[in-house]
């Protein structure tokens, strides 16, 4: 066992049994390099990761290519889930290297941590090389490497750093159609989403896209959000046995997955599909939505309450093993109905992908023509499918299943908590309230501290003294305050937007620079690395400051507080000129500006039937807008509006018009 024994992350643990003499990231192995003027190797990865996996066998577990590394290096691994700042400095460097990134990433640094090289999955032979060739580079030509390493390390330290706006900025219609005709051509117009190959759900871009199309009232950019919601939903990156989606397909069709299943990814596609169904309906959004839910319940939640990270994409050492099927063994699971299975979910004796015939499940648009052929409706083969599906779940539940990494992360939970309560906003599901509101009590209990900070990883009192930094970063604030303020909307309990505004001002004192207008990822008091980064860029989770520029824009108008609206505004400002040139990018910015350009509706909803009519309101789809009220209430728009008789008060820019009693008088003020 290496130093990694001592390790609570998952993914550390998986390397604890390495020839290698790995060094978890602390002062020790720091120490170390500095000492024995040694280039460090810094290993980043986590759990559930594929490839990380193949290149711990085919190199990490091999003795002499341990040796090699061994004597050249220090040797450090990190869980990227565990320490993003890390992963983000040394994906910086990956990027501006090599113009690409991803996992395993694996960075060769001088012993002050600097840069000098980087590369993610590398074969053995072509591993063992590389070593030898930095460590003798290192040794004969050290002024080479401090150069180059200066250089990167400056280049890493500027990258995604935009000057502050120097005046007020006016966003305009006209702003929001060039970001998305710049984004048009990137559209798949035939399988949806954007490009050909891989395919990533990107949960954000299409989030804005459908209220950009609403609210600039765009049927052509309507039409591809819909198609790509259904070839998600319908394509095998979906799992149409137990729920859930995988991280990304690796063809252009949605067919083929990388079989990883990451509770951000699900937690964002559950916001999706609940505000989609309230957009424009559809039997599917929900029927998706309430699978993803029960997959998270049933797989990825604590009995604390707490939401775990991931699945593997592996099980028994095979990716995807636990998910396909060969046409035999749906034969001897179902019998003669098999083949109205196998053809409802293209299953085929030679198999639909690269493992002989094996299949990975999708659907297409042929369920009306396969009822109509067999002589059932739509209700009736939904219902015989839905009772096959379950026969297969349970012979499947016997497999060999994928790893779990029950890290429990701030960040994470935030997002799950939110997708439970847009969940409930959408469909009034009770469950999901209730399982919303154990989520936000046990984010309460045990990842807030008594200093009301944050922690980002929970430790169960089993894991409690190993290894592993708890201090958290600013996604874990940034999404814990999004899901607190989703949770006031959908219950009026005022102590939810209450502790979202006390972790905003522990926010704004320890993240935000007020110098260059934005939220650094560390907090002033975290450890120093070679750079104090902002993350800027949204990806497949939205960037921590367009996240917190959400929040103090919504929170700047709960508590008619000018200080929150003025730091949203010059974060967005600062961030507006890059917008444009790749929306995608830059899709959760996208969406504040929306909000600026057709304002912020502020509707209150008070008196003895606050609830049936908050009900009613949700039925219809207004996205910019922020809900509060109840029977009783200290928020400033509430102070002289509680009564007995219910009313509804729609304010914007500080005024409000006359108070309703119907929804109808409602929507006409919002759409007049």
């Amino acid at each position: 066992m290496n130093r990694l024994a001592n390790s609570a992350s998952p993914y550390l643990l998986q390397h604890a049994n390495n020839p290698v003499d790995w060094y978890p990231w602390g002062p020790e192995a720091l120490q170390k390099a500095k000492d024995e003027n040694k280039l460090m190797l810094v290993s980043i990865g986590y759990s559930a990761c594929h490839w990380c996996h193949v290149m711990e066998h085919e190199s990490f577990e091999d003795e002499k290519v341990a040796a090699v590394m061994n004597e050249y290096f220090v040797c450090i691994k990190v869980d990227r889930e565990e320490r993003p700042d890390i992963d983000q400095i040394y994906m910086t460097a990956l990027q501006l290297m090599t113009g690409r990134g991803g996992w395993p990433l694996n960075c060769i640094c001088l012993p002050d941590q600097r840069p000098i090289y980087g590369g993610t999955y590398f074969r053995k032979n072509d591993w063992v090389s590389l070593l030898f060739n930095l460590a003798d580079f290192y040794k004969t030509k050290p002024g080479e490497a401090e150069e180059y390493a200066v250089k990167l390390t400056e280049g890493i330290r500027q990258y995604e750093s935009f000057a502050p706006a120097s005046e007020k900025v006016q966003h305009t219609k006209a702003d929001l159609e060039l970001i998305v005709k710049n984004w048009l051509r990137y559209f798949d117009k035939v399988e949806g989403g954007m490009g050909s190959s891989p395919k990533f759900p990107m949960p954000n871009n299409w989030q804005f896209l459908m209220r950009y199309a609403h609210l600039m009232k765009d049927e052509s950019i309507a039409e591809q959000v819909q198609l790509t919601l259904r070839k998600m939903a319908l394509g095998g990156i979906y799992d149409h046995i137990g729920g859930g989606f995988a991280r990304y397909s690796v063809d252009g069709r949605w067919h083929v997955p990388h079989f990883e299943k990451m509770l951000y990814d699900n937690a964002q596609l559950v916001s999706l599909y609940s505000e989609a169904a309230i957009w424009h309906p559809d039997p599917l959004y929900p029927e998706v939505v309430d699978e993803v839910i029960t997959f998270i319940k049933r797989e990825l939640t604590s009995a604390e309450g707490g939401f775990y990270s991931a699945l593997d994409a592996d099980s028994e050492g095979v990716e995807g093993k636990f998910y396909i099927f060969a046409a035999e063994e749906i034969e001897g699971i179902l019998g003669a109905d098999a083949e109205l299975f196998s053809l409802y979910y293209n299953i085929t004796e030679e198999g639909n992908w690269e493992e002989e015939h094996t299949n990975v499940l999708f659907r297409d648009e042929n369920g009306l023509q396969l009822a109509a052929r067999l002589e059932l409706t739509p209700q009736e083969l939904d219902a015989k499918i839905k009772a096959l599906r379950q026969k297969v779940f349970e012979i499947r539940s016997h497999r060999i299943r994928p790893g779990l990494d029950y890290k429990i992360l701030a960040s994470w939970n935030g997002l799950m908590l939110k997708g439970l309560c847009e969940a409930y906003r959408a469909f009034g599901k009770s469950e999901y309230l209730e399982l919303a509101l154990q989520n936000a009590g046990f984010i309460l209990s045990n990842l807030v501290g008594a200093n009301g900070r944050l922690s980002r990883i929970y430790k169960s009192p089993s894991l409690r003294g190993k290894d592993g930094d708890e201090a958290a970063f600013l996604d874990d604030y940034a999404n814990v305050i999004d899901a607190f303020i989703a949770l006031y909307e959908v219950t009026f309990e005022e102590k939810w937007i209450g502790k979202a505004k006390e972790l905003t001002a522990i926010a704004i004192n320890h993240y935000y620079d007020d110098t260059n207008g934005l939220f650094f990822f560390t907090a002033a008091d975290d450890e120093q690395l070679i750079a104090r980064k902002s993350e800027v860029m949204d990806s497949v989770i939205p960037a921590s400051n367009s996240v917190m520029a959400h929040n103090l824009q919504k929170l700047g108008h709960f508590f008619d507080d000018d200080q929150y609206l003025e730091i949203s505004a010059k974060l967005l400002a600062g961030v507006a000129p890059q917008i444009a040139r790749y929306g995608s990018s830059y899709s959760n910015w996208a969406m504040l500006m929306l909000n600026e350009v057709f304002g912020l509706y502020e509707v209150a909803i008070t008196g003895n039937d606050y609830e049936l009519k908050r009900v009613e309101l949700e039925k219809n789809y207004i996205p910019n807008k922020i809900m509060l009220g109840g029977k009783k209430g200290s928020l400033p728009l509430l102070q002289g509006r509680i009564a007995e008789n219910t009313r509804i008060f729609v304010c914007r820019d500080k005024t409000c018009g006359l108070p309703s009693e119907n929804i109808r008088d409602v929507l006409k003020q919002i759409n007049d």
